[in-house]
């Protein structure tokens, strides 16, 4: 049995939750987000207590596909929830002599040391800004705000020899020492 399949999420007040079909819709004050569930999880509002419940048919707790949704499917309405409140922040560090980030618009503009920079739209429901070498990814997206930061370092992996790239601030970069000359 799943152990976090069956405990409720608790909604809090300016948090509105709809449910239509296998559609589960949360709204608060940082947006608006949607969740299409699979049909062997049935999810119940109940609005007397506040609280979201996420069950499964006993018939199919045998099925290892069954229980694993069961839980994923919880854990992913509770940070929606989490999302339309507080939201969600990554933040990342161009490291490089010259090297830098500007916004253009709706792009986001990287200068990390190809013969020409780097533009990267910018996903609807994202904000992004940038101090200095700090660009900072946020949003009520879990998924959105994490899948943009990875596409962003992706574009150049911080390297172990001189420490460029770039990184999260809060990554430590593991250094290693170059080539030894001489005996």
């Amino acid at each position: 049995m799943s152990r976090i399949g069956k405990k409720q999420i608790t909604i809090p007040a300016n948090v509105k939750v709809s449910l239509k079909e296998s559609t589960v819709t949360v709204q608060g004050p940082q947006g608006t987000l949607a969740l299409t569930h699979r049909p062997d999880v049935r999810v119940a509002w109940d609005e007397g207590e506040k609280a979201i419940a996420v069950t499964i048919d006993p018939a199919k707790a045998d099925n290892a596909e069954t229980r694993a949704s069961w839980g994923t499917t919880r854990a992913l309405i509770q940070n929606m929830v989490d999302g339309v409140t507080k939201g969600y922040e990554k933040s990342l560090e161009v490291v490089g002599v010259g090297w830098s980030a500007a916004l253009q618009g709706t792009k986001l503009k990287l200068v990390v040391g190809y013969a020409n920079p780097i533009l990267m739209e910018i996903p609807k429901g994202l904000k992004v800004t940038v101090e200095k070498q700090i660009v900072r990814v946020s949003g009520p997206d879990k998924k959105m705000v994490g899948q943009f930061a990875a596409d962003m370092r992706a574009k150049r992996k911080p390297e172990p020899y001189n420490g460029k790239g770039i990184k999260y601030t809060d990554e430590v970069i593991k250094r290693k020492a170059g080539k030894q000359f001489g005996s």
